[in-house]
């Protein structure tokens, strides 16, 4: 496996609006950014994600672009994203962009002029198709097709003006970019090499695998039901036809001439075959994309993202495990994550987040990662332990999001007469809103969690538990038994960067038969050996049974001391609740 610096750095992702506010708009900035580059070096970062800082009308927190060479200004202007480059490169860091051209906003230059008339010259920019009509002549959208963000919409959006509907899959603010123009693949590849050309060292592509769509347009299945009216079409846009043109396309034109590094984002798809078409290092268009096995653990299989599904430790470890082996096998690259700005906080989601075990459960997951192959990406407050809000919130009053407003909508509009079902429905929001991980960046225990000033109102109300979960008492933490999660993440990324040679191109094979309380593996190393990481993930004590073929010279680090785990050198390790530990074998 070769080796590069891009598959060793740590990738941490801003989420700018929540990260930090230096004018005291209540909305965090470049320059908010710019000021925290030293606590990022010492966490071991060395590339910064932003997600869209672009000129936008925030109805999908910016990823609704008006403008991709325009700063917004709430987030400051063009000069201060060159100085954040700039003071970046003064640490030996670099800045990851995100791209977001499956769609633009409404507002867009190339959306007003495509919908303005039928024979303006952008028309064939975006997607339009004649309604259907019912009995009285009132037009119908052209499918059956259902909106990502809103599944009981219509992923059309009707124009009177000009008597057509435009595709618009997530919202009818963020219409469909029509990929089968070349004009349009054109001024995409314009806008990638504009940010290259300033800086940028790649970009996350957002949801790139939906850029091109089975022409046909037919109906979906009814998935959701003959009571709904709506459905999801993915099988008719998710790696279109035409999906790997494009991007070969792209990686021709633009990211070869730049050696520009990219990792796509790629929801509803798990064929190994056809990931390593995109990733393998051969001939792939890709560095390494997003793998949405992990973090759709708890999603009805086949179903819509916000629903419920009881899973297991051994699907945990089947996910992992199943692309840890694709990628050695196929010569591909894995992503690490199991956060971003999309999905609940993670200590949240797959551990016990009471105070009892939050900071237990945080250090679990930390230590999963930091040991797994691939190119690793933490999320802003990850490092902290930072979980979901309080289930005591006010949905409409405390919640942000677009997906959530418009769940909870539908949700009481089909279930306000039905308590338990509507309880149900909001149980839904409290475990997987994107709201959880949009809520602001916890620096200390002062105003606004440090924030922004006093007297300030943030745009998203701060967790309850800013005073005890934080930056600044992490940080200083100085306890002579214990890590604090951000020391143990600091501790954790230093290690796997020592020792790249196993926990990131290493070998990995999953150890042990299958449980409902324990994932275990081992990584091998050619200069540091061999590695058995063992994670309870359940909360209760567990004695978990050593394979005979495997002898522990010594466990070398755990999540619940600063020092070695003082475990006897036996047959079987005793884990406490969530307790993870990392032990040398002798080889």
């Amino acid at each position: 496996m070769s080796e590069a610096w891009w598959k060793e750095a740590v990738i941490y992702q801003v989420y700018p609006s929540s990260f930090l506010d230096t004018n005291g708009d209540g909305w965090g900035d470049v320059k908010g950014i710019t000021s925290k580059l030293d606590y990022l070096q010492e966490l071991g970062v060395d590339v910064v994600w932003v997600s869209p800082i672009y000129k936008s009308p925030q109805k999908d927190m910016g990823y609704d672009i008006a403008d991709y060479k325009s700063i917004d200004p709430i987030y400051g202007t063009i000069e201060d994203v060159d100085n954040l480059v700039s003071e970046l490169k003064k640490r030996g860091m670099k800045l990851m962009m995100d791209l977001v051209v499956n769609h633009t906003s409404d507002e867009h230059e190339w959306f007003r002029q495509s919908r303005s008339s039928l024979t303006n010259p952008n028309r064939s920019w975006y997607i339009w198709k004649k309604p259907k009509r019912d009995a009285a002549g009132n037009p119908l959208p052209p499918n059956n097709w259902s909106q990502i963000l809103g599944e009981a919409n219509s992923a059309w959006t009707y124009d009177a003006k000009t008597d057509e509907y435009y595709l618009s899959l997530f919202t009818p603010e963020q219409p469909d970019l029509n990929w089968e123009n070349p004009e349009v693949r054109a001024a995409v590849h314009d806008v990638m090499k504009f940010w290259l050309e300033r800086g940028a060292c790649g970009y996350r592509m957002d949801v790139i695998n939906l850029i091109s769509k089975d022409q046909r347009f037919p109906d979906a299945e009814p998935a959701l039901g003959p009571d709904r009216r709506y459905h999801p079409g993915s099988q008719y846009y998710v790696n279109g036809p035409r999906m790997h043109e494009y991007l070969q396309e792209i990686k021709h034109k633009v990211l070869q001439k730049f050696g520009a590094i990219t990792v796509g984002e790629m929801p509803g798809v798990s064929d190994i075959n056809e990931i390593i078409r995109t990733v393998g290092s051969k001939s792939g268009e890709l560095n390494m994309i997003f793998i949405f096995d992990v973090v759709e653990i708890d999603t009805q299989p086949g179903n819509v993202r916000m629903t419920l599904h009881e899973w297991s430790v051994k699907d945990l470890a089947k996910a992992v495990s199943k692309w840890q082996r694709a990628m050695l096998e196929h010569d591909g690259w894995n992503s690490v994550f199991v956060e971003n700005h999309d999905n609940p906080r993670s200590v949240s989601r797959y551990c016990d987040d009471s105070d009892t075990y939050r900071e237990h459960g945080a250090k679990l997951l930390a230590l999963m990662q930091t040991t797994l192959s691939g190119t690793l990406f933490v999320y802003q407050g990850e490092e902290l332990g930072m979980r979901n809000v309080p289930k005591s919130w006010d949905i409409m009053k405390e919640y942000k999001d677009i997906e959530s407003i418009n769940f909870w909508k539908k949700s009481r509009e089909l279930y306000g007469n039905d308590p338990k079902r509507l309880a149900e429905e909001r149980k839904v929001l409290e475990k997987k809103a994107r709201d959880h991980a949009r809520t602001i960046m916890q620096w200390n225990g002062g105003a606004n969690a440090g924030f922004c000033e006093s007297g300030v109102e943030p745009w998203m109300r701060v967790n309850d538990d800013y005073k005890e979960v934080n930056a600044e008492k992490q940080q200083s933490a100085d306890d002579e038994e214990e890590l604090s999660t951000w020391q143990f993440w600091q501790r954790g990324l230093a290690n796997r960067k020592a020792h790249s040679d196993c926990f990131v191109y290493g070998d990995f094979h999953a150890v042990g038969p299958e449980s409902d309380e324990v994932f275990a593996y081992l990584r091998l190393g050619k200069e540091s050996g061999k590695w058995l990481v063992v994670l309870n993930f359940s909360g209760k004590k567990v004695d978990w049974n050593i394979p005979d073929e495997l002898k522990v010279e010594g466990w070398m680090a755990g999540n619940y001391q600063k020092g070695k785990p003082d475990k006897r050198m036996e047959r079987s390790v005793g884990l406490r609740p969530w307790e993870g530990v990392l032990g040398k074998c002798i080889d």
